[in-house]
């Protein structure tokens, strides 16, 4: 089995290796109305996102509330797959799950594609479970996209928004040796990528996050699969 196709299981319960290829309708040319920057300051570096509300509403919605309450202060990447993507947005520094609000419906049916450097909402294998946790693409991962609404292998994942600087930043965290740590059994990025703060550029810093220690709930986290037979890094 390939790299790939071992990457794609470790994503999900579920894996989305045997999903099949978007229809050509499932992608559109038009390209997103720039929407809001999200300034990411991690430990790395800077990283600068572009939203795309017209898009993807929920999506970008959801992930502004977590930037204004100051939810994603203090989370770390904690998944980094070369040549696939890096993950974070939900757990601390030792890598305990923070409390998280309702999950979210996909709108991965929103006819954006999981090209290089853009941004996705992650998510188990409900499709409408994703809650703060986002992922960066590192390469086209167009088998990622919406393919059809008959079960949570071909629903996709809800691109929201692009890395529009930084994304050196991005492949910097990529290439940061990996092991296996706490709930996790590879893939975990040493030493841990800090996101130190998340602005939206041109608003006022938010207030520390009020659950930053709190336990998420447990409908609130996807257990990755089993990593047996892959190596990590």
């Amino acid at each position: 089995m390939s790299r790939l196709l071992l990457a794609l299981l470790l994503l999900l319960p579920l894996g989305v290796c045997a999903q099949t290829a978007p229809s050509p309708a499932s992608t559109s040319a038009t390209p997103p109305a720039p929407g809001p920057k999200v300034l990411l300051h991690t430990s790395v570096g800077d990283i600068t996102l572009e939203l795309y509300p017209d898009r993807a509403p929920k999506s970008v919605a959801n992930f502004l509330q977590y930037v204004h309450e100051g939810f994603y202060d203090g989370t770390v990447f904690h998944r980094a797959i070369s040549g696939y993507l890096v993950q974070g947005g939900l757990y601390t520094r030792d890598l305990q799950p923070r409390r998280t609000h309702p999950a979210i419906a996909s709108e991965a049916d929103n006819g954006l594609s999981n090209l290089r450097g853009t941004v996705a909402v992650a998510r188990g294998a409900d499709p409408n479970s994703g809650t703060a946790q986002f992922f960066i693409n590192l390469v086209d991962n167009r088998r990622l996209d919406y393919a059809g609404n008959q079960s949570g292998l071909t629903w996709g994942y809800a691109v929201f928004g692009k890395v529009v600087q930084g994304m050196d930043v991005v492949d910097k965290i990529a290439a940061l040796p990996t092991r296996g740590q706490g709930p996790f059994a590879a893939d975990v990025p040493s030493p841990l990528p800090v996101i130190e703060s998340a602005q939206v550029i041109g608003e006022e810093a938010p207030a520390p996050a009020a659950s930053a220690k709190a336990p998420a709930k447990a409908a609130g986290t996807a257990k990755p699969a089993k990593a047996a037979g892959r190596k990590s890094g």
